[in-house]
């Protein structure tokens, strides 16, 4: 991880590092000397810390304070998943302990091993040659493609997640979520829960699922356009393959200002493909076929605007991982018309 998103600790989310140290001490190498801890800037979840010791540098990951949604920041899933997934060829980091003893440092919390890359929170790949930028785009279908085709019960994770029902269950969790979290009426997305309900695919398919799968959760090689990592898992569960497809094509639907989109880039210009291009792609790569494609793409749009909307709460109450909250949270209300319109648009 770019040391470029280093910042020193948000004042809200300060532990006491030397209980960390003395945990540590022992359990891993390197706390025995100077340790250092920074924050990752730029989540808007659970907050991540750089810790450099003398043997090496370690990423530490917890659920943040304060009052929580209920299922929501379980960094223990991320755990369980990431270490799982250590051998099936999904890129993902080293997994080194989960604490659950919320008396260490006040919440639950994991480390992991520090990998070197790139982080692009910008879906346009700023700084990228028109080749690279179409490596890395076929590069981030090819790696959900990998992941899809991974046998959950081979690795473990059979009990990770319900067989069955997952889309029913996942509008009716956003849908709650949303209502949680609300501060204010939308019509949007009062609209929206009414239309997914009525439009529930009838078949259901099962895999491992990311939850929050795009460019800037990917980490690719500090050179080569290789992911070598995939970051944030605490959306991951058994489900539907193209909720996660869905969702990584939000970007499509929009504006680079808001979200840092891709609608209405020069994609030939950039050499990034378009909408049907990286569905193409996906499929080459071994995806599953696009049956209820406009669903899923909505359906993904409504729980980003609900988890952004969950964004806003907390930056109103002065409890969000990133100093940007409130604005990337607002963003919802637009991010919810879009996907209204487009309901309107293809139904």
């Amino acid at each position: 991880m770019s040391d470029a998103h280093l910042v020193p600790v948000l004042a809200n989310h300060r532990f006491d590092e030397a209980a960390l140290v003395r945990y540590l001490r022992g359990k891993l190498p390197g706390f025995d000397g100077d340790v250092k801890v920074r924050q990752f800037q730029g989540g808007q979840s659970n907050p991540t810390f750089h810790i450099a010791t003398p043997a090496g540098n370690y990423v530490l990951r917890k659920k943040p304070p304060g009052k929580l949604l209920p299922s929501a920041h379980a960094v223990d899933r991320e755990f369980a998943v990431m270490k799982a997934l250590g051998a099936s060829g999904v890129p993902v980091p080293g997994m080194r302990l989960l604490c659950d003893d919320d008396a260490i440092i006040g919440q639950m919390f994991f480390v992991m091993d520090h990998v070197e890359g790139r982080v692009f929170n910008d879906r346009l790949l700023p700084g990228c040659t028109v080749a690279e930028r179409a490596a890395m785009y076929d590069e981030t279908a090819r790696v959900l493609a990998l992941l899809h085709a991974v046998d959950y019960r081979a690795v473990g994770l059979e009990s990770f997640g319900k067989p069955q029902g997952y889309i029913a269950r996942q509008v009716s969790r956003w849908a709650k979520q949303y209502e949680a979290s609300k501060v204010e009426e939308n019509a949007a997305m009062d609209n929206l829960v009414v239309w997914l309900n009525k439009n529930l695919p009838a078949t259901d398919e099962n895999s491992i699922v990311h939850g929050d799968y795009r460019i800037g959760n990917l980490m690719f090689h500090p050179t080569e356009p290789k992911v070598v990592a995939v970051l944030d898992w605490e959306l991951a569960t058994l489900g539907h393959p193209l909720s996660d497809l869905g969702y990584c094509c939000i970007a499509w639907h929009s504006p680079p200002g808001e979200a840092l989109g891709l609608a209405g880039t020069n994609y030939r210009e950039l050499g990034i493909p378009d909408e049907a291009g990286f569905l193409a792609a996906y499929k080459a790569h071994g995806g599953r076929p696009l049956a209820h494609w406009d669903f899923f793409l909505i359906f993904s749009m409504f729980r980003s605007a609900a988890i952004r909307a969950g964004v806003y709460r907390r930056a109103l109450d002065g409890n969000a991982a990133d100093a940007k909250g409130l604005e990337i949270g607002g963003a919802y209300r637009s991010l919810a018309e879009r996907a209204w319109a487009l309901v309107q648009e293809r139904s």
